[in-house]
């Protein structure tokens, strides 16, 4: 059984990030265009720079910034990114197919696909498609990931308005989506229940699924959440802060509980891939594999881990 372990958007061993951003505020004191060009070139040359980073330290699971085109989505900016970027989408493409790499995104928390606000959800269906559009430049077969989102009126009406919202999109837009319990709400049993009747991936996120649950046992779902999967499953996996603030992400990741986990799932033999959802990012994910070598895990190369 293999385990890639992967880490999200910015590199802390070489510093850089790619979510250099402007407000809409600031731009309209001087809506040049030149400026959001200049922008999105920083951040395209800082992706070029962690993937080429990820290709040395053998790191083949990487989520990529949503950050990276600013403004590109905003109703009052008449600006098609995806077009004036095209050739460099697709050499950025290009390293990572040529890498083997598996990439994603994860929409923001602006994207609320079952808002009871008609404007977030026409607004979120065109950030949808944007990205839809930015991995076809990019000749990338990816996915997003997205909350279910509102439980105004309650979770049953919440979940009604994501299943009639969802069908509204394009097929290909509806075949790039993955749904993540959350920490608050909709838990890991709602969550499958909608992939399984949209015939789309959800991803477990373990650390949501500390925080949000009614006494199931994870053990009793991890199959059913695997088999919706086309493609080879992921998980998101983090550790609290601390107990007060134990929806927040820790700087790191508490091996003793990785192991806890590792020992639950390693059951289901079957490959699959873990995001590091840690505020130290590649930092972190590098501190555990140290531990899990100390502790006589096998790994197949930097990140990959053999059970």
């Amino acid at each position: 059984m293999k385990i890639r372990l992967g880490y999200v958007a910015l590199s802390k061993t070489i510093d850089i990030t790619t979510s250099h951003t402007i407000t809409y505020t600031n731009y309209k004191k001087d809506p040049d265009t030149k400026k959001l060009e200049k922008i999105i070139n920083k951040n395209l040359d800082a992706l070029e720079q962690i993937l080429i980073y990820n290709k040395r330290n053998n790191i083949h699971f990487y989520r990529m910034s949503s950050n990276i085109f600013p403004l590109a989505t905003h109703p009052n900016i008449k600006y098609n990114a995806i077009k004036i970027f095209a050739n460099r989408l697709k050499k950025i493409g290009n390293i990572i197919k040529d890498n083997n790499m598996r990439v994603d995104i994860h929409l923001d928390q602006y994207c609320v696909l079952n808002s009871i606000n008609e404007e977030v959800v026409k607004s979120t269906i065109n950030i949808i498609k944007f990205y839809k559009n930015m991995f076809k430049a990019m000749e990338l077969k990816t996915k997003m990931i997205i909350h279910i989102g509102s439980a105004t009126n309650g979770k049953q009406e919440g979940i009604k308005r994501f299943i009639d919202n969802f069908k509204k999109l394009d097929k290909e837009s509806r075949s790039m989506l993955i749904i993540e319990n959350d920490d608050k709400v909709y838990n890991v049993k709602d969550t499958l229940m909608i992939a399984q009747q949209l015939k789309i991936p959800m991803v477990l996120d373990y650390h949501h699924y500390i925080c949000n649950n009614e006494g199931e046992n994870i053990n009793d779902y991890i199959k059913e959440i695997f088999k919706t999967w086309q493609e080879t499953p992921k998980i998101h996996f983090s550790s609290p802060k601390n107990k007060k603030e134990k929806r927040a992400h820790h700087d790191y990741i508490n091996s003793d509980d990785f192991i806890n986990f590792l020992n639950k799932i390693s059951k289901i033999k079957t490959d699959f891939d873990i995001m590091i959802e840690a505020k130290e990012k590649d930092n972190a994910l590098f501190k555990l594999v140290r531990e899990l070598k100390y502790k006589n895990y096998k790994f197949i190369d930097d990140t990959t881990l053999k059970i």
